[in-house]
């Protein structure tokens, strides 16, 4: 069960029992991620919910909080249902470059089709930070680009510490 709040005519956000939610971070997993979530297909909320518990059956990452869920406009593509988006901090035993890759196919999983920039998706995993990495290779770009001048990773992202 949802409960929804109006910030704006085009923004609102939605709470449920575990977005959001934070647990004590008891793991010995070394690594710190902050993944973005976002979708527009389907029943994203509820595919919010199915990650959080398939990531919970894995060993190698322990997810520590979520933040609330925001539906916003597109941007880019702007003839397309709106998006829900949300945030997990995640404790990881995976380096940076195998927990992208860890995502991507996690992606997959749920659907996720890549037929052009800003499409419509079912699952969006973005890696936002990971650590205090700061790299830009071909694979990857740490901090996430354009992560600050976007509202769809500012408004979950201030309600996590």
């Amino acid at each position: 069960m949802y409960r929804k709040y109006s910030i704006t005519n085009t923004l609102e956000i939605y709470k449920s029992e575990y977005f959001p939610m934070q647990k004590k971070a008891t793991s010995s997993l070394r690594h710190k991620a902050t993944v973005g979530l976002g979708g527009n297909v389907g029943d994203v909320k509820r595919r919010f919910h199915h990650l959080l518990f398939t990531l919970s059956r894995d060993k190698r990452v322990q997810v520590v909080a979520t933040s609330l869920i925001l539906k916003n406009p597109p941007f880019g593509y702007k003839q397309q249902d709106d998006f829900f988006n949300s945030i997990m901090q995640i404790k990881t035993s995976m380096q940076a470059e195998e927990f992208l890759q860890y995502l991507l196919r996690i992606e997959k999983k749920y659907g996720r089709k890549r037929s052009f920039a800003n499409a419509p998706r079912t699952l969006d995993l973005d890696l936002l930070f990971f650590d205090n990495l700061k790299t830009n290779t071909k694979t990857l770009t740490l901090p996430h680009p354009e992560w600050d001048k976007r509202e769809s990773v500012l408004i979950p992202l201030v309600g996590l510490k």
